[in-house]
């Protein structure tokens, strides 16, 4: 699919970035692979990292925020993998505008850009925290889901088309609780919010392959979810606890007891498939084409909750997960 296409990755930095174009080089041959992202030290480690040593590469310094800096980055595009964002919830709670600035404005500037420059497909990267969100960052990125699926109506016919994935927490990434719990056991104390708490877990390498699929198969306005093990706070710290002292603080601001994929008023729009959910648009432009994708329709009253999943991660899994984890960080990864 991507053989001698230009292909752009908005947040090229990132850690899904980064992990999105070394799969690209290694299964395929685009003419053009650009990293679209503001920090110019990223991107100058990049290019001396061997894994992306090809003649495709290609350095794009650049905000979303700016829309005539996307507009000059579009120009003969075909593929946009838009995966820039501000993520951290409680930097959320405190520094609302910045996310709207980036989140949603960000968004709507893609959207824009992509229309204007002719773009065949873009697919943005969203969390399960967008879902009856309670904290700033999951509002923003509702916001961003909506203008991402509505906009195939605001393209036209036979234009851009625009969707969604959207997925639970990545592991191993940046500021998130196994990285976190891994360190502070390196001082022999966790400090753990609240260990009835679940959650969906996903690999960042499970979560490139998902949306490059995704891509492939869209044929615009759907949110796709991919079926994933949830997981419990307490399984998480039992995993690595051995001669730690807990504590226990309480959850911090924005945070949910349990994450929800797919909320109950959307069931009557998803579809379920053998490896994923796609919550298809309710707006005219969809037509039949729900027909395409197989599957069956979800039940009234069907969710998606990380609590009511039925399928969990048990103690051995986790444990060997933290383990991959603590050697990627260069921690002790011997319990």
């Amino acid at each position: 699919m991507f053989n001698g296409k230009s292909i752009l990755v908005t947040g090229g930095t990132g850690s899904f970035g980064r992990e999105c174009i070394r799969i690209v080089l290694e299964r395929y041959k685009p003419s053009r692979l650009i990293v679209f992202s503001r920090d110019e030290l990223k991107q100058s480690e990049m290019q001396q990292d061997p894994r992306y040593d090809s003649p495709c590469m290609r350095y794009f310094l650049g905000d979303v925020r700016d829309a005539e800096r996307l507009a000059r980055a579009f120009r003969d595009v075909h593929v946009v993998i838009h995966a820039a964002a501000l993520k951290q919830v409680p930097a959320a709670e405190y520094n609302p505008h910045e996310f709207i600035k980036t989140n949603i404005q960000g968004a709507t500037n893609i959207v824009d850009a992509a229309v204007n420059c002719g773009v065949q497909k873009v697919i943005a990267v969203s969390t399960d925290k967008a879902v009856n969100p309670i904290n700033l960052y999951g509002a923003t990125k509702l916001c961003s889901d909506k203008v991402f699926v509505a906009s195939n109506s605001y393209a036209g016919r036979n234009a851009t088309r625009f969707a969604v994935v959207r997925y639970g927490n990545v592991i191993g990434s940046r500021g998130s609780v196994i990285p976190v719990l891994l360190r502070q056991r390196a001082r022999g104390r966790l400090s753990v919010t609240d260990p009835r708490m679940t959650r969906f877990l996903i690999a960042l390498g499970d979560g490139v392959r998902f949306v490059l699929d995704c891509l492939e198969h869209m044929v615009g306005g759907e949110i796709f979810v991919p079926k994933l093990p949830s997981c419990r706070l307490s399984t998480i710290v039992d995993a690595m606890r051995d001669g730690c002292e807990i504590d226990t603080i309480g959850r911090r601001p924005g945070e949910k007891m349990h994450e929800v994929l797919i909320a109950e008023d959307d069931a009557c729009n998803t579809v379920e498939l053998a490896d994923r959910f796609v919550v298809t648009p309710s707006h005219h432009f969809w037509g039949n084409r729900v027909a395409n994708l197989g599957g069956r329709r979800c039940p009234d009253g069907f969710a998606y909750s990380s609590d009511n999943n039925p399928d969990f991660l048990d103690i051995d899994r986790v444990r060997e997960i933290c383990r991959s984890v603590a050697r990627d960080l260069g921690l002790d990864d011997g319990f």
